[in-house]
């Protein structure tokens, strides 16, 4: 059977064994499975998959999308550039093992905006410094959409904290993304530490978190009168691609 998985830690929050097996009983695909595997360290990565011989593709979440690429053997396309990873093609020769590494998460999350019409004129916030946020960044950039990155301690020119995100900035700043976990379930009463009250009906929020559907960070949004958006449909957008990558 050709396995294909996740790897991140922990793991309690995730729908994509959920989201792959349905695909393979619908779409009937045969010899397939989808596994999570909550690895708490990368240092035998390498050796696990090498003992793995039916192992053929994974994707990689929290906190691993940039820890990964020393692993790997070659990046492509926006993982080189944005150095974070969320997708791995294996592919398995003499003995050896070959580890490629993409990031689906910027066509999952540029075709989600289509999708749901959120205009990238305005400029935003990108809350988190994390590998997912780089893809956020990554599709902004590729848009000419303007951006701060919030971070809970700010380094960078084009960082600002949390305490800095004051009513002007959010009337500035209309789209505001969120790249943290903080919402995802099992810990679905946390949320990002911003002014909610100063949010109006010109703003809209985007959350990639999508398990629970509706976050705290949205819910507060939806009380203001925002247009809200939750990561689902780029999950299953970037899925796909990860799929395409495999069996390409």
């Amino acid at each position: 059977m050709k396995t294909f998985g996740l790897i991140g830690y922990p793991l309690s929050h995730s729908w994509s064994d959920s989201y792959f097996s349905e695909k393979f009983r619908k779409e009937k695909i045969p010899g397939a499975g989808y596994k999570l595997f909550p690895i708490s360290s990368l240092e035998n990565f390498r050796k696990w998959v090498s003992e793995s011989p039916g192992l053929c593709g994974l994707n990689v979440t929290i906190p691993y999308k940039e820890e990964i690429i020393p692993h790997l053997d070659r990046l492509h396309g926006a993982a080189e550039d944005i150095r974070a990873v969320n997708t791995i093609k294996i592919s398995r020769e003499g003995g050896e093992i070959f580890l490629e590494g993409y990031n689906t998460d910027v066509y999952g999350f540029e075709k989600s905006l289509e999708i749901h019409s959120v205009p990238t004129t305005a400029k935003a916030l990108i809350l988190g410094t994390g590998g997912a946020s780089k893809a956020v960044g990554w599709v902004l950039n590729k848009n000419e959409c303007p951006y701060f990155l919030v971070s809970r301690n700010p380094t960078r020119k084009n960082e600002i904290s949390y305490s800095g995100v004051t009513e002007k900035v959010i009337r500035e700043y209309p789209l505001i993304i969120n790249t943290t976990p903080l919402g995802m379930a099992p810990e679905t009463e946390s949320y990002p530490p911003l002014p909610y009250h100063f949010l109006n009906t010109r703003n809209t929020l985007y959350d990639l978190v999508y398990n629970p559907p509706l976050t705290k960070f949205l819910d507060y949004g939806k009380k203001a009168g925002c247009k809200t958006v939750n990561g689902y449909t780029m999950l299953k957008l970037q899925a796909e691609k990860a799929w395409q990558v495999w069996n390409k």
